[in-house]
C-alpha cells in the first residue's frame, strides 16, 4: 500500500491565527543532561492540521474523546476546486456535477490548493471560505466528515459555518495538505488525541492508496 502524508509540520513557533495560542517545542532533557531526549509541546488544539469536535462551538456538544471515529477513518472522496485564490467564496455553484460525493455518511475532501500559501502570512489573512449558504447545502446531504486545505471554514462568518457544520455532528478536519497528490477515492486517517472534555485536536492525517 502507498501512504500519503496529509499533515502539516509542526515546530517550534508554527504559525496560527493571531489569537490562537502560540507554538513550543521546547527541549526538557538531552542525552547529555538526562540519558534520553524528551520534549515539552504548548500548543493549540486546533493547530496546523487538526480536527474540531461539536464541543469547540457548543457548550453541550460531543467533547473530542466521545467522537465516533468512524467518521475519521474510511474511504474519502477527493472533491478538486478550481479558481479558489485569495479570499475566495467557495459556493454551491463550485460543486456543480460533484453531488454524489455528498452522500449521506460520506467522508469529503475539498482541494482548493489553498494549502500552497502555507506557511506565508496569506494563509490565515486572506483565506477563502464557505458560505453560509454552501455549508447548509452540504450539512444538508448528512456527510459524516468534511476535510479541507484551509486554516478554518470561514474568515468572517466562521461562528455560523462553524455551528452548521458541528450542529450536526458532521467532524471538522481542517489544515490539510498535500492534496494534489491524491484523488478520487482514498482511504482517510485523522485520529485525534484523546483528549477528555476538549473541543479539538491535533491530528496526523494521511491517506493510504493501493489498500487491500
Amino acid at each position: 500500500m502507498k501512504i500519503i502524508d496529509l499533515s502539516l509540520d509542526i515546530e517550534h513557533g508554527s504559525p496560527t491565527f493571531p489569537l490562537d495560542p502560540k507554538t513550543g517545542v521546547l527541549v526538557h532533557h538531552t542525552i547529555k543532561s538526562m540519558k534520553y531526549n524528551i520534549t515539552q509541546l504548548i500548543l493549540s488544539t486546533h493547530l496546523g492540521t487538526h480536527l474540531d469536535a461539536p464541543y469547540h462551538f457548543f457548550d453541550e456538544g460531543r467533547t473530542v474523546d466521545k467522537l465516533d471515529l468512524g467518521k475519521c477513518v474510511g474511504q474519502a472522496r477527493v472533491v478538486k476546486l478550481d479558481g479558489i485564490g485569495p479570499g475566495s467564496q467557495i459556493t454551491i455553484e463550485h460543486f456543480k456535477g460533484k453531488e454524489p460525493a455528498f452522500s449521506a455518511g460520506a467522508r469529503v475532501i475539498l482541494n482548493t490548493g489553498w494549502y500552497k500559501y502555507f506557511p506565508r502570512d496569506a494563509y490565515f489573512a486572506e483565506m477563502p471560505g464557505i458560505t453560509i449558504e454552501c455549508a447548509k447545502w452540504i450539512a444538508d446531504r448528512g456527510i459524516a466528515m468534511l476535510g479541507l486545505d484551509l486554516p478554518g471554514v470561514n474568515p468572517t462568518e466562521w461562528e455560523e459555518v462553524h455551528k452548521i457544520f458541528l450542529g450536526r455532528e458532521i467532524v471538522i478536519v481542517e489544515g490539510l495538505t498535500n492534496l494534489d497528490a491524491i484523488g478520487g477515492e482514498v482511504f482517510f486517517i485523522a485520529l485525534p488525541l484523546k483528549l477528555k472534555g476538549r473541543d479539538g485536536s491535533p491530528v496526523r492525517a494521511v491517506a493510504i492508496e493501493d489498500f487491500a
